[in-house]
């Protein structure tokens, strides 16, 4: 039961008290849950995967999962999705909790006994073990970082772990930790940040390049602006020269680079590489909504349409109510396309994945008698439609893009366009 705020102290040290007394108790619960996701790891091992030479295959039923570092025991990999479901979280994140659990638990004792017993919050000790987990180190170097830091667990910066589990590297396994700082000494990347598009439709572009390479791409650069501005631009220099570094990048994309190679690539002459960008618009609405999640003015939209070497397509409108079937086990281009835009993201409790990377699943199986057809595709991402195939999840389409979903425990669940809720 929620309390409100009539129900709270009156008094500003009465609620120092009850706040206190509310974080003491959210960290013994976040204890508890480590503790059940160690049981529920110890109640779906390894052995209990039906068929286990799968694990040696790429796809298919079921196979063992490796969630913590060395020395930590696997697990049954379709008992994980469960887990985060009746937690409300993804699958991704419940095989990251539960891997997290066993690493405390398995490789560093003496952070989990601490835990355990309430001396330090469960985050803490999770950072910990999130941090060996990526690493991969090996039980040596996983129980020196242990002994190291557990005492100072409560107070220990992230670097500092970080650190520590470099020294524990070098101190275990000098030839990684050599090779590792060969890697480390060439610094040069260039990162394109997709996930993080600003409303204006921009990007966050960072690189780090060698002397030469950077002198020569700033200079480019700076003709590009000027020559945009003899051609009229009213653009502020540094909006010229970010203008200048998508010209640059379509034009070379247009030069056949690998001509008199044997590449076994594929170019043209004649226009870049395609970039596709799902765009969709809704008659009076001044805001564009983008598949990948995000929103874009029409002024932005229109602006990159007008672009030089850019190809619009239109395509029809696709009702999204409109029953369709089809002959066969495949689904036609529109029938898939209609899935995609009604479905949007995985259809699995909790799942985000974009439904454009998703398998299309016939959710009363073709081989049962099914046919091919709107009522019957959802999007599955690939994790899940072996989920459904493969385990005892179920589901059934309760609307247009409603799903109920039970679990192999019996536990309910509803997915539709607003998110995921138990049911």
């Amino acid at each position: 039961m929620a309390i409100t705020t009539s129900e709270l102290p009156d008094t500003a040290s009465a609620v120092l008290a009850f706040a206190r007394s509310s974080r003491a108790i959210a960290d013994r619960g976040e204890a508890e849950l480590l503790v059940a996701a160690c049981e529920w790891a110890d109640l779906h091992p390894a052995s209990s995967v039906s068929d286990a030479a799968a694990f040696l295959l790429g796809g298919g039923s079921e196979h063992e999962e490796p969630v913590a570092g060395p020395g930590a025991p696997l697990v049954a990999e379709f008992c994980i999705a469960e887990f985060g479901a009746v937690l409300g979280i993804s699958t991704v994140s419940a095989k990251h909790l539960i891997g997290q659990a066993l690493e405390l638990r398995h490789r560093l004792p003496r952070l989990w006994r601490r835990v355990q017993s309430g001396d330090l919050p469960a985050w803490r000790a999770r950072r910990v073990a999130e941090t060996t987990i990526h690493a991969d180190l090996s039980r040596e170097a996983a129980s020196y970082v242990d002994a190291q830091l557990a005492p100072f667990a409560h107070r220990t910066s992230t670097s500092a772990v970080d650190r520590l589990v470099d020294a524990a590297i070098a101190r275990f396994d000098p030839e990684r930790a050599a090779a590792e700082a060969r890697l480390a000494a060439d610094r040069r990347h260039v990162t394109i940040e997709e996930e993080q598009v600003s409303f204006a439709g921009t990007i966050r572009v960072t690189a780090e390049l060698d002397l030469a390479d950077a002198l020569d791409f700033g200079a480019a650069v700076t003709h590009g602006a000027d020559v945009l501005k003899s051609l009229g631009s009213e653009e502020s220099l540094d909006a010229r020269r970010a203008s200048a570094v998508g010209e640059m990048a379509r034009s070379q994309l247009s030069l056949d680079l690998t001509a008199g190679f044997e590449t076994g690539l594929r170019t043209s002459s004649t226009s870049g590489r395609q970039v596709v960008l799902h765009v969709h618009l809704i008659e009076g609405d001044p805001v564009a909504r983008l598949e990948r999640g995000n929103l874009a003015a029409l002024d932005q939209i229109q602006q990159w349409c007008t672009q030089s070497r850019t190809q619009v397509v239109v395509r029809p409108v696709i009702d999204l109510n409109e029953h369709l079937v089809c002959d066969g086990y495949h689904p036609s281009a529109r029938l898939r396309e209609q899935v995609i835009l009604r479905d949007q993201t995985c259809v699995f409790p909790w799942c985000t994945k974009s439904s454009r990377s998703c398998d299309l699943d016939h959710i009363v199986p073709w081989e049962d008698g099914a046919v091919t057809s709107t009522d019957n595709l959802a999007a599955l991402c690939r994790r899940h439609h072996r989920l459904k195939t493969h385990g005892r999840w179920r589901y059934r389409r309760t609307g247009p893009a409603a799903y109920t979903w039970t679990s192999p425990h019996g536990h309910g669940f509803v997915r539709d366009d607003e998110g995921t809720k138990p049911g």
